[in-house]
């Protein structure tokens, strides 16, 4: 299974970005998709979640300004961001379990100016 994010960039605060991440490689459709994201100096923290069924879940620290969706053919995972703060700025990474097994993309970077 591949993972290919993209959509990241350079935003000033309060601008938003959505990122997307297709997964392709298998003709399983993943059971939990999600993005992740990682500063500089800190460690991979769980961003939102997105299961088959539609369930979603998110960081505290996004909920009210993020919203996680895939499309109908369940393959592609969205992350929309809006009121972004300098505190977004990471690596955003999706993540997808296919099989029970658990891959990665290559990530994706967001940079919230101030």
């Amino acid at each position: 299974v591949q993972l290919q994010a993209s959509g990241g960039g350079s935003v000033q605060a309060g601008g938003s970005l959505t990122l997307s991440c297709v997964a392709s490689g298998s003709t399983l459709i993943p059971s939990f998709m999600a993005w992740y994201r990682q500063a500089p100096g800190t460690s991979r923290e769980l961003v939102a979640a997105i299961i088959r069924s539609g369930r979603t879940n998110y960081a505290d620290s996004v909920k009210g300004r993020v919203t996680i969706s895939r499309d109908s053919a369940q393959n592609t995972v969205y992350l929309q961001m809006s009121s972004l703060k300098p505190e977004d700025t990471a690596v955003y990474y999706c993540s997808a379990i296919v099989d029970g097994d658990k891959y990665w993309g290559q990530g994706t970077l967001v940079t919230v100016s101030s």
